[in-house]
């Protein structure tokens, strides 16, 4: 018979019962059990182990040599079994600590920042820390402990889970379609003032300036009218009534009168990410902010 089975969970926990109340009435009374289902699984653990542990008399229990090694020896494990439940029963209700996040210009001022409020509420003892840049930032190097990217993670020791599909089209304000008129088709827009993602940026998705070709005279370069190296100035460059850009539906529906045109023109989706370090998939914070995420993508407004 091996250690395991001769001193189970079951009966170390009426011995240390037994132990604490110093009688097996009282360890009943603790444990919901009678005092004959006590004092049997008592006996058992003596049997199996071969020793007395308490010497009964008149007065009550006291514990034998064997008994308060025993006890001495429960009473550390159960102490520290209660702390840890106590740990992770708080880490699980009450997740606290830094949480850096790190994610694109225009999903982190424009989608992120406005949902953090909600968050923070039900979650105030974790201090959430922002860098909005459309460069990667290096999580393995623990300049974010969570990044939201525009596509998925090149780095083999990065956890990923896809967050939402954002759609684009293309957009204008109302004063330049008065003044400049409404294409019809995507050939048209040659002739218009396009406003793309800058060359000096770091383009947060892949194919970022596919208005600049799309139904576009072969041999014809279109130019454009100004070049943004963040995707909010573009919105902002377009509420102005500059020209026409291609922008993620999410962006644009910050403008009460932001107009959609061509609609049957779409550039590629962009798929984003969740993605945070390996090493800290165990974390509580990173845990409930990926779930409070994945319900507001759920409930329809990640757009």
């Amino acid at each position: 018979m091996r250690l395991g089975e001769r001193m189970d969970w079951d009966k170390l926990r009426v011995f240390h019962a037994v132990a604490e109340a110093g009688s097996f009435t009282h360890a009943g009374e603790a444990l919901n059990l009678s005092q004959s289902a006590v004092s049997r699984q008592i006996s058992a653990l003596e049997e199996s182990l071969s020793v007395p542990l308490f010497h009964r008399h008149a007065r009550g229990l006291i514990l034998t040599e064997q008994g308060e090694l025993l006890f001495s020896t429960a009473r550390e494990v159960f102490a520290k079994l209660a702390m840890t439940e106590g740990m992770l029963t708080e880490s699980k209700d009450r997740p606290k600590g830094p949480l850096k996040v790190t994610t694109t210009v225009a999903f982190g001022s424009i989608w992120l920042t406005p949902r953090i409020h909600e968050f923070l509420e039900l979650y105030p003892d974790i201090q959430v820390s922002m860098v909005v840049d459309d460069s990667e930032l290096d999580l393995s190097m623990r300049e974010a402990d969570v990044a939201i990217r525009m596509s998925p993670p090149r780095q083999p020791d990065l956890v990923q889970r896809h967050l939402l599909t954002v759609k684009m089209h293309v957009y204008a304000a109302p004063e330049y379609l008065k003044k400049h008129g409404t294409p019809q088709r995507p050939e048209e827009l040659d002739h218009h003032r396009l406003i793309v993602y800058g060359e000096d940026g770091h383009a947060p998705i892949r194919s970022i300036n596919w208005l600049l070709d799309a139904g576009a005279t072969p041999g014809k370069e279109r130019r454009p009218i100004l070049q943004v190296n963040n995707s909010w100035g573009i919105f902002r460059a377009v509420e102005s009534g500059l020209g026409i850009a291609a922008m993620s539906d999410y962006i644009a529906a910050e403008s009460p009168t932001m107009v959609r045109i061509l609609p049957e023109l779409s550039g590629p989706p962009i798929e984003a990410y969740f993605v945070y370090p390996e090493e800290l998939r165990a974390s509580k914070r990173i845990a409930v902010f990926r779930d409070f995420l994945i319900r507001k993508v759920t409930d329809g407004r990640g757009g």
